[in-house]
């Protein structure tokens, strides 16, 4: 295989960001920091909020473990996403066209447009629910307003990618900070938050607690991410030359690693305020947003922490929603080569999240959008094989990679990672028809 002249995706901001010469580490690092916060916020979205309340109020500090797992994983494979982008100067949509048959690239096209269906739906859920608990607005106008938020994304694209990349670097510590607080409102116990860190064999044992890890680890290893993460990292005008190209693999990943590190608190931090808010009071059942920002204030004794809570998900929310578009954009141009203009695309994206999230609060009420975004991340994480065996394949190929070829213990690592995703997905798809069954019989 042999890489191929394209145009790049997101032509518009290729390369538009220069790298100082001859400056010291942290000069370096801050103009290569950016890329690893606009993937980091769709591992705190608010699919990660339904399934990481759901885990804590049902299981305690159980789950932890999950959460810091997925969390190693994906810091695992965005590296692996940086060394593509990089060393090929393709992003992985283009990397599966060129290696790929047709046929087999357009199946992979249509599985990453679901898994950014699925996200999107998440994203918009988790607005629309903030903009009805902070300012009650029903959910379906919030479903519907939050759908031009297309506008906000052209504007800062017309301004330039930092732009961009500050807006979303605010909102994840807006977030962060919010979520400090929640702890400390919340004080839990910090014996059972580090047992929580230790893996436990029922996890794979109790399905309902299988279905919530999965969804965990959809939630926070995002396919769509793998896309994304490979186009972005090539913002940067380094040298073309393989002294610069390592350096802006090293910068790069820490940067990513950075980010995510920050993703893993909050993930971690919302399961914890769930569980030692929910779980310990009696409160076990608590799955939907809604009522987590209803049961806060008054368990905890604190006013303040219910808003606190609505604003950290309205950040999430918004962060998020902008790079799922980018993330769109670059899988159509990469599978298809077909740039449409950057609001149609964003706004063919929304759609895909509107149509099923009105027609589930219209028929089935707003009680049960806690299930849909659930079930979003479960839908999100049995994509999530279809991205990273690619992604694995690609890095670790001499003829692509050159000298910039995953070395030993990064295939095996990087292969481990993927047998565990596979084998994780597989489980729970035989529950989940073993659960059918027996529900028909």
């Amino acid at each position: 295989m042999t890489i191929s002249e394209q145009r790049p995706s997101l032509p518009e901001v290729h390369r538009s960001i220069s790298i100082p010469n001859g400056k010291g580490f942290w000069r370096k690092l801050l103009a290569y920091a950016g890329p690893g916060y606009l993937v980091s916020v769709g591992y705190m979205d608010p699919g990660n909020w339904a399934t990481d309340i759901a885990g804590g109020s049902r299981f305690g500090y159980t789950l932890l473990s999950v959460i810091l797992l997925s969390n190693l994983m994906a810091i695992l494979l965005q590296s692996l996403c940086v060394r593509l982008g990089v060393a090929t100067g393709m992003d992985l949509a283009q990397a599966c066209r060129d290696y790929f048959s047709p046929r087999v690239s357009f199946v992979l096209w249509v599985l990453c447009e679901i898994a950014i269906a699925a996200c999107d739906l998440a994203e918009l859920l988790g607005s629309a629910i903030a903009l009805q608990l902070l300012f009650g607005i029903p959910l379906a106008w919030g479903v519907c307003i939050m759908a031009v938020d297309v506008i906000m994304l052209l504007f800062l694209q017309g301004k330039g990618f930092r732009y961009i990349e500050a807006l979303v670097i605010t909102l994840v510590a807006t977030i962060a900070g919010c979520f400090t607080a929640e702890i400390i409102f919340s004080r839990p116990e910090v014996t059972g938050v580090l047992g929580g860190l230790v893996p436990n064999p029922e996890i794979i044992q109790n399905p309902e607690m299988l279905y919530l890890a999965v969804g965990i680890l959809g939630a926070t290893v995002m396919p769509h991410n793998l896309y994304l993460h490979s186009s972005i990292v090539q913002t940067r005008a380094w040298e073309m030359i393989p002294q610069k190209k390592w350096e802006a693999i090293k910068f790069g990943t820490i940067d990513s690693t950075i980010a995510l590190s920050l993703a893993l608190f909050i993930n971690s931090a919302i399961l914890i305020v769930a569980a030692a808010t929910f779980h310990f009071s009696g409160y076990q059942e608590v799955a939907e947003i809604q009522d987590a920002y209803k049961l806060l204030s008054p368990l905890l004794g604190v006013g303040a922490a219910s808003v606190v809570f609505g604003f950290a998900l309205l950040a999430s929310g918004q962060s998020s929603t902008l790079t799922a578009t980018l993330a769109g954009q670059i899988v159509m141009e990469g599978f298809l080569h077909l740039r449409f203009a950057p609001w149609l695309r964003r706004l063919a994206t929304r759609l895909l999240a509107v149509v099923p999230a009105l027609i589930t609060i219209l028929f089935f009420g707003e009680q049960s959008t806690g299930k849909l975004l659930v079930f979003s991340q479960v839908i999100l994480s049995l994509q999530l094989s279809f991205a990273v065996i690619p992604l694995v394949m690609f890095t670790s190929d001499r003829r692509l990679m050159g000298e910039f070829v995953n070395p030993r213990w990064l295939k095996v690592s990087a292969g481990a990672v993927a047998t565990i995703i596979v084998c994780l997905n597989g489980w729970l798809l035989l529950q989940t028809l073993w659960g059918w069954i027996n529900g028909a019989g």
